[in-house]
């Protein structure tokens, strides 16, 4: 087969399938503009996709990217017959044509992806003011049913209630066991300090940074001791509210 002719196949293949996506694509982002203006006008109960809507959206959706694959590959087939010319002005006419179709896939792959998207958009928007609103439903269908109801809400706090307790039972035995570990390493403090002020007595020059180390020790037990003052108060506060 001539060269010439097989550009001017592959030429006239894509310019079909461009006709072709252009036509769907009028129609695909006429469904997506419909979507929204039904969004807008429609009531909050109203479905804002029905069944054959949605059949409708896939289909599209599937032709359209099947057509724009298929018009890749033919754009791919013109880049290789390109490529084996020779240079000249007839290579970069060829060359420029190319980039034209390119410059159009391109365009109809933006709009695509862009409809596309608001409509998901759309839908996800639409789910979850339908999970909103059934729960709004289910809450007043709730209140709505009667003492047996009533009793099961009773129940529901009651057992929040039992659980907020056991976490400040555990609260506490974790406070209760931080006391243990302080009252521990303040022994060990007052083994250290008995042991350096055994040195101090022997060594006069460090008498003064055993003073020092003290005041230290002594400022921490406070600051310590009203931390956990601080806790256990809070947490019975928290119990009893």
């Amino acid at each position: 087969m001539d060269m010439g002719s097989h550009w001017e196949d592959l030429r006239k293949l894509a310019r079909q399938l461009e006709n072709e996506i252009d036509l769907k694509l009028v129609s695909f982002c006429k469904l997506g503009s419909n979507y929204g203006s039904h969004k807008d006008v429609s009531n909050d109960t109203s479905p804002l996709l029905n069944k054959s809507g949605d059949h409708m959206f896939h289909t599209m959706s599937m032709e359209i990217e099947q057509l724009l694959a298929k018009l890749t590959e033919l754009n791919d087939r013109m880049s290789d017959y390109s490529q084996k010319l020779d240079g000249g002005s007839h290579n970069a006419a060829l060359l420029h044509t190319l980039q034209r179709h390119r410059d159009i896939l391109q365009d109809y792959s933006h709009d695509f992806n862009k409809t596309k998207s608001n409509v998901l958009a759309c839908r996800q928007r639409e789910q979850l003011l339908g999970s909103v609103r059934r729960d709004i439903d289910a809450y007043r269908t709730s209140i709505a049913s009667g003492p047996n109801r009533r009793t099961d809400l009773y129940l529901k706090e009651n057992e929040h209630l039992r659980n907020s307790e056991r976490m400040i039972d555990e609260q506490i035995n974790v406070a209760m066991a931080t006391k243990e570990n302080l009252q521990r390493q303040r022994g060990v403090f007052s083994s250290i300090s008995n042991k350096m002020n055994s040195l101090a007595n022997r060594f006069p020059v460090i008498n003064s940074l055993v003073s020092r180390i003290n005041i230290r020790k002594r400022r921490d037990s406070i600051i310590i001791a009203c931390v956990i003052a601080i806790c256990i108060i809070l947490l019975l506060i928290y119990q009893f509210h």
